[in-house]
């Protein structure tokens, strides 16, 4: 599918975790009153708790970004593969309940969720909509880039190296690879254009 061919997945995560990443650095500096929610955590767990959040999220836009960046062509595929099929495990189990919950709020079946009271009010009622539908968007978006950059990097990896060897010339040419159905180029890729006159001149001087 040509949906999943181009950069842009790859730059709509990239902004999403950004502002994952900026949204949970002012929980930290601006807790609020209450951050830990009546939890049995204290505001020690709470800081530790969003600060992996946010190393998790960083270095997730830079794989992310690094999946339309030529500096990362190089490197193996399972380097960008693997955090990028975490952290799409992560977001899909967070954001596609949170949008079934959504439909459940929204039809009146359980106005606060699966474990939230029915009486919220209405500002949290649209806080919890907004949250989950935020994390749903995060996780098309990172599958969305994770299978672009799947797809992206199996054609341009090689599979054999083997050697063309110009027709004309008998020099070494472009590579091929093992999955071309056509037989050696037979037109030559060396980068010099007088290469077949040189090679000449070099065999009439031999003889």
């Amino acid at each position: 599918m040509h949906a999943f061919r181009g950069p842009r997945w790859a730059h709509g995560a990239f902004a999403w975790l950004i502002f994952f990443v900026v949204s949970h650095v002012i929980l930290v500096f601006f807790p609020g009153d209450d951050p830990t929610g009546d939890g049995p955590w204290g505001m020690r767990a709470y800081v530790i708790f969003n600060i992996v959040l946010i190393s998790m999220s960083a270095v997730g836009a830079v794989v992310v970004l690094a999946t339309v960046r030529p500096w990362a062509q190089h490197l193996p595929r399972w380097i960008l593969l693997t955090p990028l099929f975490c952290g799409s495990l992560l977001l899909v189990i967070r954001g596609v309940p949170g949008m079934a919950e959504n439909l459940l709020m929204v039809a009146g079946i359980r106005r606060g969720g699966f474990v939230g009271a029915a009486d919220i009010s209405t500002v949290e009622f649209w806080t919890g909509i907004g949250i989950n539908t935020y994390f749903f968007t995060g996780a098309v978006l990172l599958v969305g880039a994770t299978v672009s950059y799947g797809r992206r990097s199996a054609e341009s990896a090689p599979n054999d190296h083997r050697i063309r060897l110009c027709a004309g010339c008998g020099l070494p040419g472009s590579r091929a690879r093992s999955t071309d159905p056509l037989p050696p180029a037979r037109t030559c890729s060396n980068e010099a254009p007088d290469n077949h006159s040189r090679q000449g001149s070099i065999r009439g001087s031999v003889v």
